[in-house]
């Protein structure tokens, strides 16, 4: 039987290690402490009879002193009791105590060689004493008017071919190589695809089979239409894009930029954004190892300060097993055949197309499904890892079309494909819902892959 003691065996957690500690026949509890909690203290000493109890502020005339005297139990008191708590015949100390005070305690009992475990979490956190904030926040009334937009309002552009040359020219879809050409894109000799682009950078292990696939993603204006949403979309673009590119997953980081968190509209961003983070995270199993949170990025716009879209940021890496089935987004032979992989939908809510070719902001975030990107992600990893495709490249920004377009720029192929009619055309080339993959085959293996597929 081994001898314990609970420090702060009044508050919650050491209510919850007595409960536990008296199931179970192979502990006896021979020490109790807390800070002020007199009247609990003595009934916790009543019931499980200690050794000793510890107790930093306490009136002289409660009945705690007349039961220790009665019955032999050591009382000890005064500021910091817990950590003059006698140390002989002690197996094992849990601590309990909230805050900052229960580090000393657990430094003088791992001094004298007890084992110590950390039911607290302030002793595990910044060295205790974190502060945890409650803030106020409302949803915005942007939100539910969002929500309302429906396609049907928008009327099918007359000629399509006009579209998608003006939509390849928008910001947020055409060449940056004018910006990262400028500096050193080799990075010595660990970029493995300065000359052969994937949908995530991927970075040399020397000396080993494995690589590093690294990836950094966020739509603000997902974000901003659903934060929820939008930030789950984040996390799973980034996955996507390593899977596209022959890794897996492994963990994220995060630069979490807001406006001033004391506005409570701003502030539900960042709460929803959080939650969509943390649903993405786990069904992903991506961990979030670290990350930054940066507030008050507002500016003044005709007298009035403005809030930045909620950008979440995702920084996310994963690993390549075997370099050899690194994958690439550009096509690769004149002939091979272009299949579109994953649900599409009758779906432009916050695409390139709605919200800088029509200039239409008020829509939600594109049409995403957990579940499906997840399906998603395994077939195109399956397929990559038995070498049945010999290119992929994710649908997003600017939609499938665009996506095309991509994959044709980087080896210098055109493309010719034909529309499914039972989709709007505009919202089949240039919406933006998730969970699509283009991948490019031989010809001859035409009926083996549709076959693997079904």
């Amino acid at each position: 039987m081994k001898n314990i003691v609970v420090m702060g065996s009044t508050g919650s957690i050491g209510i919850q290690s007595l409960d536990v500690i008296s199931k179970n026949n192979s502990h006896k509890v021979i020490g109790l402490t807390c800070h002020s909690n007199a009247d609990l203290l003595f009934e916790q000493t009543k019931k499980y009879s200690p050794d000793f109890v510890a107790i930093d502020v306490i009136d002289s005339s409660h009945n705690l002193f007349n039961l220790c005297e009665k019955n032999n139990i050591e009382l000890i008191t005064g500021n910091d009791a817990s950590s003059n708590i006698p140390f002989s015949n002690l197996d094992l100390a849990i601590n309990a105590i909230v805050g900052t005070s229960g580090l000393r305690p657990t430094v003088e009992l791992i001094k004298n060689g007890v084992d110590v475990a950390l039911s607290n979490k302030e002793s595990l956190v910044l060295g205790g004493g974190a502060p945890i904030y409650e803030r106020e926040y409302v949803e915005p009334e942007y939100y539910s008017r969002y929500k309302e937009f429906n396609i049907s309002s928008v009327l099918p552009p007359e000629n399509i071919i006009d579209v998608a040359k003006q939509i390849i020219k928008l910001p947020n879809i055409a060449s940056k190589k004018w910006i990262y050409e400028q500096y050193d894109s080799m990075v010595g000799t660990v970029n493995m695809s300065t000359n052969s682009r994937s949908d995530a950078a991927i970075v040399n292990l020397k000396n080993t089979n494995k690589a590093l696939a690294l990836t950094v993603d966020c739509n603000a204006r997902y974000v901003n239409a659903d934060p929820k949403t939008g930030c789950a979309i984040a996390v799973s673009e980034a996955a996507r894009n390593i899977i596209c590119s022959g890794g897996e997953p492994l963990a994220i980081t995060n630069c979490l930029n807001f406006g001033n968190p004391y506005d409570p509209e701003v502030y539900w961003q960042f709460v929803n954004s959080i939650k969509g983070m943390k649903i993405a995270c786990e069904a992903l199993n991506t961990p979030v190892t670290g990350g930054n949170v940066s507030f008050y990025n507002q500016t003044l716009l005709k007298g009035q300060t403005t809030p930045c879209f909620p950008t979440p940021t995702i920084g996310m890496i994963g690993v390549v097993s075997d370099k050899e089935n690194v994958m690439t987004l550009g096509f690769k032979d004149e002939g091979d055949l272009i299949y579109l992989i994953g649900k599409c939908y009758d779906d432009i809510s916050s695409s390139e197309y709605l919200a800088n070719y029509l200039n239409i902001s008020d829509s939600p975030a594109p049409f995403f499904d957990l579940d499906e990107e997840i399906k998603l992600q395994k077939i195109i990893l399956d397929l990559i890892k038995n070498r049945k495709i010999k290119s992929a490249h994710d649908v997003s920004d600017g939609g499938l079309y665009t996506c095309l377009v991509e994959s044709g720029i980087a080896s210098n192929f055109g493309f010719d494909i034909l529309t499914n009619h039972d989709f709007r055309q505009d919202a089949y080339l240039f919406g933006e819902s998730q969970s699509r993959v283009v991948v490019t085959i031989k010809p001859n293996d035409q009926q083996k892959f549709e076959s693997y597929l079904a």
